[in-house]
């Protein structure tokens, strides 16, 4: 549960924004169903991009540190 509220915080927050955004996308010339998709994909490559790190640095990390204790 508190997992949802924080998602929820953080969508709140950064709503505005968002808005603004698309909002200058669609005065530039840009259909509001292009910007959309263009927001969508662009954030769907921002999660897979995050998750990527997170799967690196979780398989990298423990290396790391026992390299570095080696090298101590």
């Amino acid at each position: 549960m508190a997992d949802m509220k924080h998602n929820l915080a953080c969508r709140q927050s950064l709503a505005s924004a968002f808005q603004a955004l698309s909002d200058e996308a669609v005065k530039a010339g840009w259909s509001e169903g292009d910007v959309a998709l263009a927001l969508a994909e662009l954030a769907e490559e921002r999660v897979i991009e995050i998750t990527a790190k997170v799967i690196m640095e979780g398989s990298i990390h423990p290396q790391l540190v026992t390299a570095g204790g080696r090298n101590s």
